[in-house]
């Protein structure tokens, strides 16, 4: 059954209605092509330098590591919006059942979380790297990095358990129909009874204050960082140092400014077919970017996934020459 039918004081459905793209076949099929290139834009993309990064010692450091991390969770939040709304569209249905809508809510709060948590912790080893780098080995050692990591993703976990549990407690009465391509917390709230939000809207403000903490941790990091670059003497060492810094400063860039301007701007502002758009920017787009954003100016990571792309062309080709023998 799809909504509607209340039982006491909760309702009760199988399913939800997500917000579709267009209704004509033809547009309908261009969003399951456009999205499935970008899908595999960014799994090409984090998949190279997620082996590169594994495969190539030279890379084995903690900015590197940090950045396998983020490129996993990249992999992780498109996996979990995309190929549903391309399944939906190219069988032109709208529909997420109850259990899916959940683990969607889920995993996308515990990806994302943990890629913000993991980009302060990012900040923080470019720190220590231009700032202190007398003591970087000593305050970013493996065991330091895999704790900090660990710490992103745990924080990421505990925080989406938490507002997915609560959300999911609150009873809806409201329809079952979503004005997202994808779950997401801010509309299921619009579906539920009277003021049973208000819980899960102060869990939303405690974790927004954390989020702007990290991102005042940034903003700090970045200033130090900057004043420290601008005191090196030589143009060489400047270049060095801003080359190291601009490809995270971007992501984070990309990432906060998306997500602000999808939950802050003006309600004047909002239309369903913007609304969709700005949330393709948050949630599809940057795991795709992000990859090109880190190799474009990285010379290390250049060099490492071209030896990964040769190295595979290289073992298909002995692998056709030994099926053709």
């Amino acid at each position: 059954m799809l909504g509607g039918r209340k039982r006491s004081n909760s309702s009760s459905f199988n399913e939800f209605l997500l917000q579709a793209f267009a209704d004509r076949r033809e547009l309908q099929l261009l969003h399951f092509w456009l999205f499935l290139g970008i899908y595999l834009a960014a799994l090409l993309g984090n998949g190279l330098i997620i082996t590169a990064i594994a495969c190539d010692h030279h890379l084995h450091t903690p900015m590197y590591f940090f950045l396998l991390n983020l490129s996993l969770l990249d992999l992780g939040s498109i996996s979990v919006t995309v190929p549903k709304s391309m399944a939906n569209s190219l069988w032109d249905t709208r529909a997420i059942s109850y259990w899916e809508c959940a683990a969607q809510v889920f995993l996308l709060l515990f990806l994302f979380g943990g890629e913000f948590y993991l980009l302060t912790v990012m900040a923080y080893d470019r720190y220590v790297a231009i700032c202190k780098p007398l003591h970087y080995r000593t305050l970013l050692g493996s065991r330091g990095c895999v704790k900090m990591a660990a710490a992103a993703w745990g924080s990421g976990f505990l925080g989406s358990l938490l507002h997915t549990a609560n959300t999911f407690s609150i009873p809806l009465c409201q329809g079952n129909v979503l004005e997202q391509f994808f779950c997401e917390i801010p509309q299921i709230l619009k579906l539920s009874c009277s003021d049973a939000y208000l819980r899960e809207v102060a869990v939303i403000m405690v974790t927004a204050c954390l989020f702007f903490g990290c991102f005042i941790f940034i903003v700090l990091s970045y200033v130090q960082i900057f004043t420290a670059v601008l005191r090196i003497p030589s143009e060489q060492g400047r270049h060095k140092a801003f080359s190291m810094c601009l490809p995270h400063l971007a992501v984070v860039s990309l990432f906060v400014s998306t997500v602000m301007f999808a939950y802050l701007k003006p309600p004047s502002l909002s239309s369903p077919l913007l609304d969709l758009l700005v949330s393709v920017l948050y949630a599809v787009v940057p795991p795709a970017v992000n990859p090109l954003i880190y190799s474009m100016r990285n010379k290390e990571l250049k060099d490492a996934l071209r030896k990964v792309i040769s190295w595979t062309f290289f073992s298909s080709d002995k692998i056709a020459i030994a099926l053709h023998s």
